[in-house]
């Protein structure tokens, strides 16, 4: 009998997870506030909140994994959004005893000097990185109390395909680099930096999930070598048979003066570290340790150019077995 595994969060993360799951052979239940979006196949769906810890304990019952891939619709809202869902997802595994699996990012970190690698400490202090610091901290905390088992996987900025513009950085340029018009980035567009295609990160969490020696721990998505956002921007475009277009970055001031008035520039002041110095993910452990490999970066540029898989999933690097 296939296990039944519990995605809250139907983005393009949760999504990627369920696919890799089915893959796998496993019953996926992937949840949202809805209810609702495209069909997957061997996929059911079902509607919750993922703040309300009776219905996603409800859920999980049963379950032998119980992933948080839940998106917040922008960053102005974190404060608020993120404590109650990481509260109702500590209530739902410990009740259930599900595996928590956190789909997370490289902010806690902080500025690091070097490749970010797992077990370097969560030392930012800016208030996105602090919230999701403090919520790898309550469960890691949990899960070595013995009151449940959990484990995190960070990746790097997204690409590949289902991905909204307003949440990814590459992404939100194609559609104008495609049509042939300079694009502006944040930061230094010549500085190396980390792109996770969005399916190595729902391999990497249905990986880790299923392997109990991978948890109490963080790991990283795989992820190609970094390229500089204008080297990223362009093997976009010739992935897409487009010649490559001239990127620059914003004027420094931009978010400082348009932050006053626009709330979202005001928060990404906080991550413009990011895209000015190199910042750049290890990802060697997974690919060591559980046999995870980078979808190769051609097919990561052409999925990003067309927002669909372009490639097969058993033409994909595999997930470690089961």
């Amino acid at each position: 009998m296939s296990a039944l595994h519990v995605i809250v969060g139907a983005g393009p993360v949760g999504r990627a997870t369920a696919v890799a799951l089915v893959a796998r052979g496993h019953d996926v239940l992937l949840v949202s506030r809805s209810g609702a979006g495209p069909d997957i196949p061997g996929v059911r769906r079902a509607a919750a909140d993922a703040a309300d810890a009776e219905r996603v304990t409800e859920l999980a019952t049963g379950a032998v994994a119980l992933y948080n891939c839940v998106n917040p619709p922008s960053y102005t809202v974190w404060p608020t959004f993120w404590p109650p869902i990481a509260a109702a997802f500590l209530t739902a595994a410990e009740r259930t005893g599900a595996t928590l699996v956190t789909a997370s990012c490289l902010y806690g970190y902080g500025p690091v000097e070097g490749p970010m690698v797992e077990g370097l400490p969560d030392a930012a202090t800016t208030k996105k990185a602090g919230i999701r610091a403090r919520m790898w901290a309550e469960a890691r905390a949990a899960h070595e109390a013995g009151r449940i088992t959990a484990v995190e996987v960070r990746g790097s900025d997204y690409m590949g395909p289902w991905i909204d513009p307003d949440h990814a950085h590459i992404v939100r340029v194609t559609e104008a680099a495609l049509a042939g018009r300079t694009v502006r980035v944040m930061g230094r567009p010549d500085q190396p930096h980390s792109f996770t295609d969005v399916r190595d990160m729902g391999r990497a969490l249905a990986a880790v999930a299923q392997v109990p020696e991978a948890w109490g721990r963080v790991w990283h998505a795989p992820t190609n070598a970094p390229r500089t956002q204008a080297e990223a921007i362009a093997d976009v475009c010739r992935a897409a048979g487009r010649e490559p277009v001239a990127v620059k970055g914003f004027p420094r001031w931009v978010l400082g003066v348009m932050g006053r008035f626009v709330p979202v520039l005001r928060e990404l002041r906080e991550t413009e570290y990011q895209f000015r110095s190199p910042y750049v993910l290890d990802s060697s452990a997974i690919t060591r340790e559980l046999g995870l490999a980078p979808t190769p970066w051609d097919e990561v540029c052409r999925a990003t150019a067309t927002g669909e898989p372009t490639a097969e999933p058993s033409s994909l690097n595999a997930c470690a077995s089961d």
